[in-house]
């Protein structure tokens, strides 16, 4: 087990499932984690029952609201001088079309602009460590993704759970590979994973009775979240990927992703998109 005794670790949706298990594993190797959750109830009755593994302390944020990541960026940041790993775990699906406070779809929403900006405001406290890391928790469903461009917020065409899905994680994948070049030269490296198809209640939020039938007749063959958790804490902790940057892993072993996934024009086109999205350009 890597020691990671003076290291300060963000995971974001960590409440339950992998992300809880990812936060639990973390500060049993030492770490001091910073656990997120969406409410100041649920993430205070975890930390009450982390703390016994280690120094742990809650941070809330909607991150559906772009508002509420800038608010807890900027709480991280006044709280801690550097941040050495961010965890980027939170994310789900919409059995319908959903508008977030700021007017956007909300599986896009979540799963990839929350993401982008948290990383974003939090990089310069992640390149005052010696060695940070970005994890961002993507999928094997990104193979079936597909970025419209010119209609990323589904307002023309028929909206699909799985696609909407799909096409997040396919976001994922291509920030993390833009992040890793804008961050070339720097101590910080950027890595995407898939974390298997996980037991949590990620099918019934989305998909609805059939999310739960599904449960209900796999549950022998899926991963536990502790299961689901072992390539971001593999991403977050180990030496093995010290220097490892712009990579997709799955099972901790580097995974070829989709030819959607490698596009370089689109990996840039998408950052733009996206920063002028989250306001972060004009």
């Amino acid at each position: 087990m890597t020691d990671l005794s003076g290291r300060i670790c963000l995971v974001t949706g960590a409440t339950r499932g992998i992300g809880r298990a990812t936060a639990e594993a973390l500060a049993r190797m030492g770490a001091q984690v910073l656990l997120h959750g969406r409410d100041s109830a649920s993430v205070g009755a975890v930390v009450r029952e982390m703390v016994r593994y280690g120094q742990v302390t809650g941070v809330v944020g909607d991150l559906s609201s772009l508002a509420a990541v800038r608010k807890l960026a900027k709480e991280v940041a006044a709280q801690h001088p550097r941040l050495d790993v961010l965890v980027n775990n939170a994310g789900g699906g919409a059995r319908r079309r959903e508008i977030t406070v700021d007017g956007l779809e909300r599986t896009f929403a979540v799963n990839h602009l929350a993401p982008f900006l948290l990383t974003n405001l939090l990089l310069e406290r992640l390149k005052a460590s010696s060695a940070g890391r970005v994890v961002t928790v993507s999928s094997m469903a990104h193979r079936g993704g597909k970025l419209d461009f010119d209609d990323l917020n589904w307002e023309r065409r028929k909206y699909s759970t799985l696609g909407a899905y799909s096409a997040s994680k396919l976001a994922n994948i291509l920030f993390t590979t833009e992040l890793a070049r804008r961050l070339g030269g720097s101590t910080v490296t950027a890595n995407s994973l898939h974390p298997g198809v996980v037991a949590t209640n990620i099918f019934n939020n989305s998909m609805g009775v059939t999310g739960r039938i599904f449960t209900v007749l796999f549950r022998p063959f899926l991963l536990s979240p502790a299961k689901g958790a072992l390539t971001s804490i593999y991403l977050a902790s180990s030496p093995e990927v010290a220097n490892v940057t712009g990579k997709f892993f799955d099972k901790c072993r580097e995974t070829p992703t989709a030819p959607a996934a490698q596009d370089a024009a689109a990996a840039s086109r998408l950052w733009e998109i996206s920063e002028r999205l989250t306001g972060l350009a004009t």
